[in-house]
């Protein structure tokens, strides 16, 4: 099973950037059907925040639109999360996943890779 490692969590202000990244430490980040990016706050559900499918299309939550970009580097062994004009609604764990199963991007049960998740904490 492939094991995620992301990096790149951290404090931000309001209207701030943080850019997120995914790696693998063991196995591949091309061996997927679709990646996507979750977030979790404090006593709330996981929830989807933006996917990449393995040809290229790309969802978002409606909370992120305009705002967040998912990408890959040129070798798909790295998955990036841009986030500009951050929310203090932005502030949880972020999580990155992968699916070899295929399903819709904001779909928890399409994932069967997880990573531990970096925080993101956004200040007013």
């Amino acid at each position: 099973q492939v094991q995620l490692v992301e990096s790149g969590g951290g404090s931000a202000q309001g209207g701030g950037s943080l850019k997120l990244s995914c790696a693998a430490s063991r196995g591949s980040l091309t061996l997927n059907t679709m990646l996507a990016w979750f977030r979790q706050a404090p006593g709330k559900n996981r929830e989807g925040v933006a996917g990449i499918s393995r040809s290229g299309p790309t969802w978002y939550a409606d909370s992120v639109k305009g705002r967040f970009t998912i990408s890959k580097d040129s070798t798909g062994n790295t998955l990036y999360l841009q986030m500009d004009n951050l929310k203090p609604e932005d502030t949880g764990m972020y999580l990155c996943a992968l699916s070899v199963i295929g399903g819709h991007c904001s779909d928890i049960t399409s994932y069967t890779s997880w990573g531990q998740g970096t925080q993101v904490t956004v200040s007013s």
